[in-house]
């Protein structure tokens, strides 16, 4: 089976993912959507965990490029990117969301040397600011080469998929939210109409509860 559907089986089957047009979830930003992620629970089962690292270790073994250093950003993909890493046997670091208040004030935790490819770890991308934020700063702090990003799941956000394009680097998610309606379906978790609903999110985000009178 491919990794794609067997994440998003995991993810369902763990509650890390939660679907819900009426009521949907509220997220951190303000934005009203149908779906909810939280890789953070994947870390509390061994099987799900195994297989998760598995699967971006091969994603990053198969990259245009050969890894020099695993980076992860703070603080949800610190742990993904750290046993990536281990796995195999590369240099670890991770990138602050704010810089140092005392000492160095420097973004980037670890021993990191310019001119290092560096492949960066993601737990979940949405809008990919996050993502920019990390690879501007090894771009610039760690004066490295930054073109690929690993990640578990995508909403398939546009501006996700704009912010990777302008950054000039390839987004490598292991499952996406279209993956996941279709699991969703197979299992009768929602209806037809109900992925309809969910699916219509990622391409208008902003408009989506507006548009549902939510």
């Amino acid at each position: 089976m491919p990794h794609a559907e067997r994440i998003a089986e995991y993810l369902l089957a763990i509650g890390a993912v939660k679907l819900s047009t009426t009521p949907p979830f509220t997220w951190t930003s303000g934005l009203k959507a149908p779906i909810y992620c939280d890789n953070r629970m994947i870390y509390s089962h061994p099987e799900a965990r195994d297989f998760v690292v598995d699967a971006l270790v091969a994603r990053v073994k198969h990259l245009h490029i050969e890894a020099d250093v695993i980076a992860g950003t703070a603080t949800a993909a610190i742990g993904w990117a750290a046993l990536v890493a281990d796995r195999m046997k590369l240099p670890f670091i991770y990138v602050r969301a704010k810089p140092k208040e005392h000492g160095a004030k420097k973004l980037i935790e670890g021993d990191l040397k310019p001119k290092k490819h560096v492949v960066v770890v993601e737990d979940l991308i949405s809008t990919a600011k996050s993502s920019a934020a990390t690879v501007e700063a090894l771009r610039g702090e760690g004066q490295c080469i930054v073109t690929d990003i690993v990640s578990i799941f995508s909403y398939q956000l546009a501006s996700g998929i704009q912010k990777g394009r302008e950054l000039k680097v390839k987004l490598h998610p292991l499952a996406t939210i279209t993956t996941l309606l279709e699991v969703a379906l197979k299992q009768e978790r929602i209806t037809e109409e109900q992925a309809d609903q969910i699916g219509k999110f990622s391409h208008d985000p902003e408009g989506w509860a507006t548009k549902l009178g939510l």
